[in-house]
């Protein structure tokens, strides 16, 4: 089994499953909410082409007239798309073995994914620093998890973090509907970054922020002399660290109720995973919220 494919994970996501809360386009029938009315029993609808879609089901009729590749679905083939955007920026590099921040994002992606797949769904994945590291096309095919886990084990953390511009370019790339998760630190500018989701959930699509971060990001529990090092270009600094405790508290606390707020006023599932926490706990109680919340 891949690195980033956990038995337990796995186990736990698998019982609890992963449905659409809202409306989003394309849904099997039976499995999620759907857009569309008056299903016939096999053909449900064209749609247009997205790379990653089997070319066994594109309408060449429908080509010659219009010009314009369109998939046929049918009943038991339509399905969501999800779409999985992974921060490898610098700051993630933080953390040692199971709690360095990438390392958790890379499991929660890898974990999501093949969540997805198993149910028929779809799903693609970006990684993203400055710009797009890497990018992995949708695809239904559980073969698909593969070529993620290869990506995701390829990712190392580079560059600094742009959030707000890339989720504004891939709110105006996703044509369909669909579900849209963004792990990440977010440790950038906070309105830009609540301006891209905001973009996103504009658009129709459910939007997921997985806020990953450090116990010692939340909590400075640090003493003595302590050497800072900037990870994304900042300059070092040499100080005591009980000494800024009590303001550097107070900014974090102030900049995560920021990230709370935007979300929650946006309609953004906001779930701030710290990497102490095991995965298989942290995400089996999201999916259990989800169900408790959700259609199913």
């Amino acid at each position: 089994m891949p690195t980033y494919l956990k038995p337990d994970v796995l186990a736990r996501a698998e019982s609890l499953g992963l449905a659409a809360r809202q409306v989003v386009e394309g849904l099997r029938v039976g499995d999620h909410k759907s857009p569309y009315k008056g299903f016939s029993v096999e053909f449900v609808q064209h749609r247009l082409y997205v790379p990653g879609d089997d070319i066994r089901h594109i309408d060449w009729k429908s080509y010659g007239r219009s010009e314009r590749y369109t998939i046929k679905q049918y009943e038991q083939e339509t399905n969501y798309i999800a779409h999985v955007l992974v921060d490898n920026s610098n700051s993630m590099r933080y953390g040692a073995g199971d709690t360095n921040k990438l390392e958790y994002a890379k499991l929660l992606a890898a974990s999501l994914s093949y969540l997805i797949l198993r149910q028929r769904d779809s799903v693609s994945l970006r990684v993203f620093n400055a710009g797009w590291a890497a990018e992995l096309p949708v695809s239904s095919q559980l073969g698909h998890i593969h070529a993620i886990t290869h990506t995701l084990e390829e990712t190392q953390p580079r560059d600094r973090t742009r959030i707000g511009p890339l989720l504004d370019e891939v709110a105006d790339r996703i044509g369909r509907r669909g579900l849209v998760f963004v792990i990440t630190d977010a440790l950038d500018d906070v309105d830009a970054t609540l301006a891209g989701l905001r973009h996103l959930r504009f658009r129709g699509h459910e939007v997921m922020l997985f806020h990953v971060l450090h116990l010692d990001e939340v909590e400075f529990p640090l003493d003595g002399n302590i050497r800072f090092i900037g990870l994304e270009g900042f300059e070092e600094l040499m100080t005591r660290p009980h000494l800024l405790r009590p303001a550097y508290l107070r900014v974090v606390g102030n900049y995560l109720d920021r990230m709370q707020r935007g979300c929650d006023g946006s309609g953004v599932d906001y779930v701030r995973l710290m990497t102490s926490r095991p995965l298989v706990a942290a995400l089996g109680e999201y999916l259990v919220r989800r169900l408790q919340t959700g259609r199913r």
